[in-house]
């Protein structure tokens, strides 16, 4: 197949939904040669933060000369962003290709009445494909959904385990305490690899320590009381870290202070296997670092800031990220929400601080909370707010709306922010003289 027809192959896959359990990536991988044993894995699971410190420790890795492949999800403009090698997405011909090889074996999994792989399993096992053909010296890899049963867990030569942030998101399917969450996001380790983690609630740190003990891994953890020298900025950041002195960074909001400390743990790790990585790569690596939609500033005057803030731990970030760089300033909100998230909780903390809030609908998802029922739940904290029937026209709205002297903050699912964006640079450039 074409590269048109993979992707409708891909697009069809998608029916079969998300299915937790390693069986059916086992079986699919085996059929196509196991090529993820070929590679080295650094493993990133967690609730928030996973992305930044993903394109920290990959954007690092690239620039100290190793051929390093990232899988990330969701992505924000297109679908080949998911898979990269040294921030080049994978070429079409390629996706083709290893989709062709993936969907023969599917089909025989189907034929032989096993489950047919779910389209993530599939873009996992594509992943994998192109980074062995590429031959990385390292991938790093971001978990799907929780960690001991997301299909990425089918690896077994992680050398390195990240895990950020935990706090409860998707208790569906993963549990209804820290606790069971952190089970899962912990059950990526593998024995006797190097293992850096976030500061952690305590119920959350129990789990990763005796994680760490069944698996003979030494565990390296955040110290916050060693950040300090803190200077905030939505545009750019200095902070030091222990030994590190005024590391800079361009990732905006008061959290990613945080995912560059954990980066900051991961690469001792890494040096302590083995990587070389001098002091001045590890810093050119954290400063060139880009994360798009993490309190990424589109634009000025005014100006527009958009973030994937879609859980109750990523809204209270937000929160404090607003009141850090623009108290007193004049809020106006795009709103667009999964109905599986915890919505309430979501507005409660971010929607009191606006001054109008614009609800959309996130496109192309069944899991997608339409405008007028997000509208509702807002008005109950908020009364100014407003559903709109396009991503384009809350843009438009909230544009005309905002002063020079304003702030547009557009937020929520990731799924909608990409369009987001494109939406306010038309309108820019239609008002550009």
């Amino acid at each position: 197949m074409n590269y048109a027809e993979a992707r409708v192959y891909l697009d069809e896959m998608s029916k079969y939904g998300s299915v937790l359990g390693l069986e059916s990536i086992k079986e699919l991988l085996g059929r196509l040669g196991n090529p993820q044993d070929s590679l080295k894995f650094i493993h990133i699971s967690g609730t928030n933060g996973k992305g930044s410190v993903l394109a920290f420790l990959s954007t690092i890795l690239s620039g100290a000369g190793y051929r390093t492949g990232r899988y990330i999800s969701p992505t924000l403009f297109s679908y080949r962003e998911r898979i990269q090698v040294d921030g080049e997405y994978i070429e079409r011909d390629a996706l083709a290709r290893h989709v062709t090889s993936i969907a023969a074996a599917a089909a025989d999994m189907d034929a032989a009445g096993l489950r047919v792989p779910t389209a993530f399993e599939i873009e996992t096992a594509l992943a994998f494909l192109y980074f062995q053909e590429k031959h990385c010296d390292v991938v790093v890899l971001e978990t799907g959904l929780g960690g001991a049963l997301d299909a990425t867990n089918i690896v077994q030569t992680s050398v390195l385990e990240v895990i950020t942030s935990i706090s409860m998101d998707h208790i569906d399917c993963l549990g209804d305490t820290l606790e069971k969450i952190a089970r899962q996001k912990a059950g990526i380790i593998k024995p006797r690899t190097q293992v850096a983690s976030a500061a952690q609630q305590l119920e959350a740190t129990r789990v990763i320590v005796q994680a760490c003990e069944d698996n003979c891994c030494p565990y390296r953890v955040v110290d916050p009381a060693q950040i300090r020298n803190i200077r905030y900025g939505y545009e750019s950041q200095t902070f030091s870290y222990k030994d590190w002195q005024d590391i800079e960074i361009n990732l905006a909001g008061s959290y990613q202070i945080q995912n560059a400390a954990l980066a900051l743990e991961a690469i001792d790790a890494l040096r302590y296997i083995g990587f070389r990585l001098s002091d001045q790569q590890v810093r050119e690596g954290m400063l060139h670092t880009t994360w798009r939609g993490r309190f990424t500033l589109l634009c000025r005057d005014p100006v527009v800031i958009m973030d994937g803030a879609h859980n109750p731990e990523a809204a209270q970030e937000l929160k404090q990220s607003l009141e850090l760089y623009f108290k007193g300033k004049k809020l106006h909100y795009i709103l667009g929400m999964f109905r599986d998230k915890d919505i309430h909780q979501v507005i409660a903390l971010t929607a009191p601080l606006a001054a109008d809030i614009i609800t959309i609908q996130t496109p192309n998802s069944t899991r997608a909370l339409p405008a007028e029922d997000l509208r509702e739940a807002v008005a109950r904290v908020n009364p100014r707010v407003e559903a709109m029937d396009s991503i384009a026209e809350a843009v438009k709205t909230a544009l005309d709306r905002a002063g020079r002297d304003d702030v547009i903050v557009i937020f929520g699912s990731l799924s909608f922010l990409g369009e987001a964006e494109q939406a306010v640079l038309r309108e820019r450039s239609s008002h550009e003289p």
